[in-house]
């Protein structure tokens, strides 16, 4: 039976490591089965894949693959947290933000990403609780911020 990392790297994803959070907080936490991770952006070797609002600098494309890598970054997390992501049980839930520009409504469409992701990877275990909320600004300038909540 294949292992969940054996599924990401069919997807030709890598994951990469874990920078040192620039405030005070940890990446993940583990209370009791429930593992939640901190909010992540969509920094791909150190520096943001994206910058900027959805529906002024960004088209929903856009913002779909960006969400994509902030779940890419999530998954490295929990894989540097838990060693392997086999131990993840089900995906709960996700709270995701869009910054977004004044009258951009469409910030369920932009986190379908991430959303889609791990559908992807885990299968049915992904499937989620979500919420997506507009934001008028978020940390750096990242178009995304997500947080995970997951079951071991």
């Amino acid at each position: 039976m294949p292992t969940i990392e054996d599924r990401i790297n069919q997807l030709g994803i890598t994951l990469e490591k874990v920078p040192t959070p620039v405030a005070t907080y940890v990446p993940v936490k583990t209370a009791g089965n429930l593992v939640y991770t901190s909010g992540n952006d969509c920094r791909v070797g150190g520096v943001l894949k994206y910058t900027g609002k959805l529906g002024r600098d960004l088209t929903i494309e856009q913002g779909y693959d960006a969400s994509r890598q902030v779940m890419i970054n999530i998954l490295s997390a929990l894989k540097e947290h838990l060693g392997e992501l086999d131990r993840i049980k089900q995906v709960v839930k996700m709270l995701a933000f869009v910054n977004s520009a004044d009258g951009f409504v469409e910030q369920p469409f932009v986190i379908n990403g991430a959303s889609d992701l791990l559908v992807e990877v885990f299968g049915d275990k992904g499937r989620h609780a979500r919420s997506a909320i507009s934001a008028n600004e978020l940390p750096f300038d990242t178009p995304v911020e997500i947080e995970l909540i997951v079951e071991i």
